[in-house]
């Protein structure tokens, strides 16, 4: 064991759920302050091409961007309306306070640590938030599904992110995630062990029905430290 990879909403950050339609009227709202209908229709059928391109995500793992979601609708790059909409954002983005130490422990105990997260999000924006909870530089390395062709379960993810931790054996490689199919399945897929953080309530249109079980489930990340010792006894 070499490294232990994690996603990132719902296991490194707590799970929220969250109101897309409303973060898309909240970036609306700032290009049509006076006109509540044409904002209401911007942001539905912004919502509407978003929701489209995480299915296409469920069913054949091609990643995408927000760029590429406001393009297909023709709607516009703008900052200040992105920001409303991240900061719409903001409060499902905080870290986990359990991270930090946890993390500490890993790299004591040698072990490289990184993240594979399928996001539509620019890698600058996960960046920013890590950055702003102080453990941006506890990773070796950080790979979003938005600089990539595919997401997660897809093994071009993964085979990315071990490239980035500087690992080549998968079977060196621990995944935790919260969601059975993108990232127990995923990860077991390319032969690395996986961990489930079972605590996230994943939309009904995400699921995918998994026969697959994950090498242990946490309740919490301070238990993880635990769970790798054993199982390092053990080799």
């Amino acid at each position: 064991m070499r490294a232990v990879i994690f996603d990132w909403g719902g296991t490194l950050t707590p799970w929220v759920t969250m109101d897309h339609l409303a973060a898309w009227r909240a970036y609306a709202d700032v290009l049509h302050p006076d006109d509540a209908e044409r904002a209401a229709g911007l942001a539905a059928t912004v919502s509407a091409a978003e929701s489209a391109a995480w299915l296409r995500v469920r069913d054949h793992h091609t990643a995408f961007t927000l760029a590429q979601v406001l393009d297909s609708v023709g709607a516009p790059h703008d900052v200040p309306a992105l920001d409303a909409f991240r900061g719409y954002w903001d409060r499902a983005t905080y870290t986990d306070p359990e991270v930090a130490p946890m993390l500490g422990v890993l790299r004591e105990r040698g072990l490289r640590t990184g993240v594979l997260s399928s996001t539509a999000w620019p890698a600058a924006w996960h960046v920013d938030v890590l950055r702003r909870d102080g453990v941006h530089d506890l990773f070796d390395a950080l790979v979003w599904s938005s600089d990539l062709a595919y997401t997660k379960p897809h093994r071009v993810a993964f085979e990315a992110a071990m490239a980035a931790v500087g690992v080549d054996d998968p079977a060196d490689c621990v995944y935790v995630g919260d969601r059975p199919y993108d990232d127990i399945s995923g990860a077991k897929a390319v032969g690395m062990r996986a961990i489930l953080v079972p605590h996230s309530d994943i939309p009904l249109a995400q699921q995918v029905p998994v026969d697959v079980r994950p090498d242990a489930v946490v309740q919490k990340l301070s238990d993880l430290p635990a769970v790798l010792d054993e199982w390092l006894r053990h080799r």
